[in-house]
């Protein structure tokens, strides 16, 4: 579905994609030599390729191949459950390093470019869970996915936040999805230049170690629904969770 912007919009959007690109395309060329760097430690660990292109659900639902430098051998990439959890045993050696600290995702620089992405917007979730996207969730498509945001920091641990006696899959579409989703609807229709910017600046200290504890976000906006059964179980067990990032 194509949504129609207003003239005034339209130009917010546009320039709001062409500062993105600018400082993706920055980013690219100030941290080549660490991408370099990675390229050969995974080469090196594991053999080729190096990186891992996997579809995800883009602005409005549109599908795109977001890159990450590859966490696991090339050979468990395909038809293997979509989440990644804390200890997974598909980690390569150097890839549980990049799962860690989010340096996996660098590539991403390269679908911002692309206008794929932004440097802030929601994570871009992949096909396995497009049916979540109903109800009041389906806004959360309307903004185009990014690196850097509320929810991608909240849950930068969400590997340690599955609970022992429950199906991951099951877990994350019931409990963590609207989780992020209600985060996500809560910020972006008022977001500004200012606020993105502090995201990015929480997003780079998390990976550094600097901002080291966040309890799990579970804001709400209008339209919500109300959580009930497991729903209710699940956010509890995350409100006990006061995790390191």
């Amino acid at each position: 579905m194509t949504e129609v912007q207003s003239p005034v919009a339209a130009r917010q959007t546009g320039r709001l994609a062409l500062l993105d690109r600018f400082v993706a395309l920055v980013a690219l060329i100030l941290m080549m030599p660490l991408l370099i760097v990675i390229a050969i430690a995974i080469a090196i660990d594991s053999g080729f390729p190096v990186l891992f292109a996997q579809e995800r659900l883009g602005l409005h639902g549109r599908r795109f191949r977001v890159l990450k430098f590859r966490k696991f051998p090339s050979t468990v990439e395909r038809n293997t459950r979509p989440l990644t959890l804390t200890d997974d045993s598909r980690f390569t050696r150097v890839g549980k390093f990049l799962a860690k600290t989010k340096l996996d995702e660098l590539p991403q620089l390269w679908n911002v470019l692309r206008l794929d992405m932004a440097i802030v917007g929601p994570r871009p979730e992949v096909t396995d869970f497009e049916a979540c996207f109903t109800g009041p969730f389906r806004r959360v498509l309307d903004y185009r996915p990014g690196i850097f945001g509320p929810s991608q920091a909240a849950f930068r641990a969400e590997g340690k936040l599955y609970p022992p006696d429950r199906d991951p899959e099951e877990f994350y579409r019931e409990v963590l999805f609207p989780a992020k989703g209600a985060i996500d609807l809560a910020y972006y229709p008022s977001r500004t230049f200012l606020s993105d910017t502090k995201w990015v600046l929480y997003g780079i200290l998390a990976v550094c170690g600097t901002y080291r504890k966040m309890r799990v976000g579970l804001a709400r906006s209008p339209g919500m629904p109300e959580p009930t059964g497991n729903d209710v179980r699940g956010i509890r067990h995350l409100r006990n969770r006061n995790f390191r990032t």
